[in-house]
């Protein structure tokens, strides 16, 4: 009985790890989003008064958590780079205009936030256009709410399962052993040494199915990763602490507190009831 729900056990614990893994994926891509760049792109004749205003503008904003100038010379260089050619050879000229990269704080990070900077930065006569991933930007601001509560609803499911299956164990394992347990309470026995045993079996059997999830999961990440090139996750020391945390805890308060419910029951019972059951 006891190694059937410990696999059981394993296997709920799993998805809660594969739960923990996908929320971490989901905050990785919010921080991304949180730390989006905007490019302010000046116009082609803007002089170096206007540059200056510009930066006195964006410094001065409670939106901007920091910016970096870059000028048409360093854009020219940078495409190059990137691109590996130079649109100067055959155009005869620098194709690229000046701009700031404006790097906003999280509170600005929105949808409506940034449509609302956008307009404002437009109405300044030097700047040409504010270009972002304005499609991205929304796609996730309307998709990551609901990932979210998808996997808060799955996860409390999981557990409700968890603790179902571990409580109707244990609780057939102290149905068996109740006279024992009437015997100890009338000898004087104190409630915690009658639920010792008890408890201490389950915590070991709820550590047990903790690190075999673990392990499941760890083989999982490994195979999806590696074998498929599929990238679930960035593979971390906080990552992995923060799930194997997970996993293990919920694994060992789901077994004691399932323990706990299922002895109280028969400490509190009658002697004449428990002959009736």
């Amino acid at each position: 009985m006891y190694v059937t729900t410990t696999i059981s056990i394993m296997l709920v614990l799993f998805l809660v790890g594969v739960v923990t893994m996908v929320s971490l994926f989901a905050h990785r891509i919010i921080d991304q989003v949180q730390h989006l760049t905007l490019t302010v792109e000046l116009v082609q004749d803007v002089d170096s008064l206007q540059v200056e205003r510009c930066g006195v503008v964006l410094s001065a904003a409670p939106y901007c958590h920091d910016f970096r100038y870059i000028s048409c010379e360093e854009a020219l260089q940078e495409h190059i780079r990137s691109l590996g050619e130079d649109p100067s050879d055959f155009l005869g000229f620098n194709p690229l205009l000046p701009s700031y990269e404006l790097h906003l704080n999280s509170a600005y990070a929105t949808a409506d936030s940034i449509a609302m900077i956008e307009e404002q930065l437009l109405k300044l006569p030097y700047v040409n256009q504010v270009l972002y991933q304005k499609d991205l930007l929304e796609f996730l601001e309307h998709n990551v709410s609901r990932v979210t509560l998808v996997l808060l609803g799955l996860a409390v499911i999981l557990l409700l399962i968890a603790y179902v299956l571990i409580i109707n164990t244990i609780r057939l394992h102290v149905y068996s052993r109740r006279f024992l347990i009437n015997t100890m309470r009338l000898v004087g026995a104190t409630p915690w040494v009658i639920k010792r045993p008890f408890v201490a079996r389950s915590l070991r059997m709820g550590l047990v199915a903790s690190l075999l999830a673990l392990v499941l999961l760890s083989g999982m990440v490994y195979y999806v990763q590696y074998s498929m090139n599929i990238v679930l996750m960035t593979v971390t020391g906080t990552n992995i602490a923060i799930i194997a945390c997970v996993v293990i805890f919920t694994g060992e308060m789901l077994t004691l507190i399932g323990s706990l419910v299922a002895v109280n029951r028969y400490i509190r019972m009658d002697s004449e009831r428990m002959y009736a059951i």
